[in-house]
């Protein structure tokens, strides 16, 4: 069933509310009254919104109601984003001082006087309809519940008891566990307290990780191995005295009756737990906890300093789907449990759907149903939902439409795949769920970076505030391991690459399809409530096909290869969804971004990346004050940037490809938030910032790539300058103004590649000495010594060094690098030779160094794949 994200959407709006922005404003123009009776109103919806959430579902009319609130909401987004527009605009025209400024702004609707008569109106309406709207929900009887309080559906209660003989493809998996449980004395290293051993089984809902456990736990073995073994499902919430119980009951001799509940709850927690230790007391016990969710470290371990008092070598296999959750209980590494093989899919799949040797009859229901086992993943509860659904069906038209349809378009009864896997869902913390849903937006395997994920979750607002001098993007990140520590992203190594498993991304389209849709040829209709769209196919880019409701913030083409051709279309967009927020035009091949651009003054985010034929941006352009991101990567044909770039004070990343030879300083020196900046195949880019004397005072990141004529970087105009990425710019010449004092730099990451003019590295890097941590060096073909100067990087943690063939000398005092982890030096072959292990000359200098690899000891496609992974991580 398609979720709500009312809760998410009204905190949000009431945190801009209670900001200072928006008192001052609304004081301004007089209409505080307004305002803040808007919020109380707010204040009161949202107390009982987690109730009315969890009771959807059996109330007639609730889910509407919702409905209702989360629209207002957005529309109160909507009106009240003008204050923050009204803010900006002011700004600029406080500091242009154009006399022509002004005299348009008098005219324009920006007016003061204006603004006001627009917004009290505007104000009113939203709070006339959400006062009648909080009124309407007195009739469903709600609560207020608080956050953490929030009654959180579960599973149903697991017991120990399995047919073994229903298992299929798990025997390697058991006797793994079986391996583990068998050693004596099992604890990893640095994993805290090992006074009882805990293994932990990690891996997505419906994998088989209960399964799993219930087969080492009824394994004959393990009676002879544990006198004592115990199963306690701990699905809901991680209540100490309840656990005890269970643990108790589940330690008694079956042929005894166990204590009566009417006894239990006359006993108190002091009488409980001495009972428990008393059951578990020098004896080798066997404890399975299934299905934890609890990270809670406190209550984990006060859990813990109860059990630990069995006899030596007793074990506890606990099952989660978090890896925070494994992390924080387990004594070793978690196992994480993986998929079946395609072999042992097939045959679950057809134990569910036939009755024993039936299938033999149907060889071409067979064929299909090895398509339809391709969707499920690997994953036994996906297989078992496609089985039985088809179970005693022959009709080949009903297993051609399963396979055809998407999973989550199926019907679903309680204990499927996708309500398994929207437990997890529901579990998430309330600012995550709403993230989540734009995966939806996204085809399956699409390959996802962390930081252009995190920027669209930035753009759209959805980001709760950072701490103290915390960055937003780094708020995006952690958003994002949060969802793969919950077992919701895979393919993770890097932390920088990942990709949904196909059953998530089913889940994601589950919750996401009220407000969210990816447009294929297959789409005849948007629906009208639809506020966030993608365009996965350039032949289903009918302009009728797009609603009429003005109410859409998002539009984005994430395929490479499909964009806008049509000007006409990307004019009636741009006329009827005034609201946009996010506005991706990749791969689009339209000559002219139309002036009614500027109309979009709540645009957050412009992308158009790789648009070989536009040839310039309108002047308008520029009065987009509360755009955040700008992409023109890969426009070849750009001429020119447009005048009064500065305007856009909000900005905070910029991705530049342009024909010019110079920028204007002036106009960049007044983008006071600008934190990243990137400039990619400016062909004839001579100079950054030629002759300025302002500097940039937030920059933090500058990537300069494939710039074949620049000459020189101002790094003194970049007082804050963290990351700087330069490759490809043969031109350039790295040692500029040898003879200035050496500027002290906040320089933490510094990659640079191609630079032919470089015979040894520039003297400039000595002002980082105290702050570098990465440097990674690259195809300098002329560069013949390291300078003795880098052995004072003291915070120097990677070092990578890769086709420098003529560099032949290390530093000589290398050894006082203590904080060097990671050294690669690679396509070096005489310095190679020197640092091979133990019999190089160099080895003694460097063999203090956690990690070292020489020569070809990585394969050189994976290390440029990991320098490059290393670039994406900061653009």
């Amino acid at each position: 069933m398609a979720e709500y994200f009312v809760f998410e959407i009204a905190e949000s709006l009431l945190g801009k509310l209670a900001s200072n922005l928006y008192e001052e404003v609304s004081r301004a123009f007089d209409l505080y009254e307004d305002v803040q009776g808007l919020r109380d109103t707010l204040l009161i919806v949202k107390g009982v919104l987690l109730d009315a959430e969890e009771k959807k579902e059996k109330k007639h009319g609730l889910r509407e109601w919702l409905r209702h609130i989360q629209n207002v909401c957005l529309d109160a987004e909507d009106v009240l984003d003008g204050f923050e527009s009204q803010s900006l605009r002011k700004q600029v025209l406080k500091a242009s001082g154009s006399t022509r400024m002004k005299v348009d702004h008098f005219f324009s609707s920006s007016n003061s006087l204006v603004f006001r008569f627009r917004m009290a109106r505007q104000i009113k309406n939203v709070r006339r309809r959400l006062d009648k709207i909080a009124a309407d929900g007195s009739k469903f009887g709600l609560e207020r519940i608080d956050i953490d309080h929030s009654r959180l559906q579960r599973r149903e209660m697991t017991y120990s008891h399995l047919d073994a003989s229903r298992v299929i493809g798990r025997e390697k998996n058991r006797e793994e566990i079986m391996k583990l449980l068998m050693q004596p004395h099992l604890h990893g290293d640095g994993y805290g307290d090992q006074s009882v051993c805990v293994i932990p089984i990690v891996g997505i809902g419906g994998l088989g990780k209960t399964t799993l456990a219930k087969l080492v736990f009824n394994d004959k073995r393990m009676d002879d191995l544990f006198p004592l073994k115990m199963w306690v499902c701990i699905s809901d919430d991680f209540d100490i005295r309840q656990i005890i119980v269970k643990i108790i009951n589940s330690a008694s001799d079956p042929t005894i009756s166990v204590v009566p509940q009417e006894s239990i709850d006359n006993l108190d927690i002091e009488q409980l737990q001495s009972r428990l230790r008393h059951k578990l007391s020098s004896q080798k016990y066997l404890l399975v906890l299934d299905d934890v969710w609890n990270e809670d470290r406190a209550k984990w371990i006060e859990l813990k300093d109860l059990i630990k008092v069995g006899a030596i070598g007793s074990k506890i296999i606990v099952t989660t789907r978090s890896l925070s959750v494994a992390y924080m209980m387990g004594t070793i590494p978690s196992y994480v449990l993986e998929g079946l093989s395609a072999e042992n899919c097939l045959s679950l799949f057809l134990k569910w759907a036939f009755r024993e040797g039936e299938e033999k009859e149907h060889p071409n229901l067979v064929e299909i149903g090895k398509e339809i086992v391709k969707k499920c993943g690997g994953v036994p509860l996906a297989l078992k939902t496609s089985g039985s659904s088809l179970f005693s069906v022959f009709d080949l038209e009903r297993w051609e439409i399963m396979r055809d349809h998407e999973l989550w378009n199926l019907k679903q009864q309680k204990d499927d795949i996708l309500p398994s896997l929207k437990l997890s869902y529901d579990q998430m913390p309330s600012y995550l769920r709403h993230c989540f849903a734009f995966f939806s937006l996204y085809p399956k395997d699409f390959d996802f970076t962390s930081a252009e994920m995190a920027n669209f979750w930035v753009t759209l607002g959805l980001l709760g505030s950072p701490f103290g001098s915390q960055k937003i993007e780094n708020v995006g990140k952690l958003y994002i391991y949060e969802l793969y520590s919950r077992s919701f992203l895979e393919d993770f190594g890097t932390h920088y690459y990942f990709k949904l498993h196909d059953l998530v991304h089913d889940l994601s389209l589950y919750v996401a399809k009220e407000e969210f849709l990816m447009v294929n040829s297959h789409t005849h209709k948007i629906p009208e409530q639809i506020r966030h769209i993608s365009v996965v196919e350039n032949d289903s880019l009918s302009h009728t096909l797009f609603p009429k409701f003005r109410g859409v913030r998002t539009i984005i083409f994430p395929v490479d290869g499909v964009g806008v051709g049509s000007e006409y279309l990307l004019e009636t967009w741009i006329k009827r969804y005034k609201y946009l927020r996010h506005l991706d035009l990749s791969d689009s091949s339209f000559e002219t971004l139309p002036n009614s651009i500027a109309k979009l003054e709540h645009l957050r985010a412009l992308s158009l990346d790789n648009n070989c034929r536009i040839k310039r941006l309108p002047n308008s352009f520029c009065k987009l004050q509360n755009l955040q991101m700008l992409s023109l990567r890969g426009c070849l044909g750009l001429e020119t940037l447009p005048k009064r770039l500065g305007m856009l004070v909000s900005l905070r990343k910029l991705y530049i490809t342009t024909k010019q030879s110079t920028l204007s300083e002036d106009e960049f020196a007044s983008m006071n938030s600008l934190h990243t900046l990137i400039f990619d195949y400016c062909d004839n880019l001579k100079f950054l910032f030629r002759g300025a004397q302002a500097q940039l005072p937030s920059l933090e990141v500058l990537t300069i790539q494939s710039c074949g004529n620049l000459e020189s970087l101002p790094l003194h105009l970049l007082p804050k300058l963290e990351v700087l990425i330069v490759t490809r710019c043969v031109m350039l010449n790295l040692s500029f103004n040898s003879e200035r004092p050496i500027q002290r730099l906040m320089m933490k990451y510094l990659h640079i590649e191609q630079c032919a003019r470089q015979q040894t590295l520039p003297q400039w890097i000595q002002g980082a000495s105290n702050t570098l941590r990465t440097l990674l060096i690259s195809n300098f073909h002329c560069l013949e010594k390291l300078p003795e100067w880098l052995n004072t990087m003291t915070d120097l943690k990677m070092l990578h060094i890769v086709n420098c063939p003529q560099l032949l000398h290390l530093p000589s005092e290398m050894h006082r690098l203590r904080a060097l982890e990671d050294l690669i030096i690679d396509g070096c072959p005489e310095l190679g030779r020197k640092c091979e292990p133990q019999s190089g000359e160099y080895w003694s200098f460097i063999s203090h160094i956690k990690c070292v690899s020489i020569g070809e000891t990585r394969k050189r496609k994976l290390l440029f794949q990991m320098l490059s992974r290393l670039r994406l991580k900061y653009t």
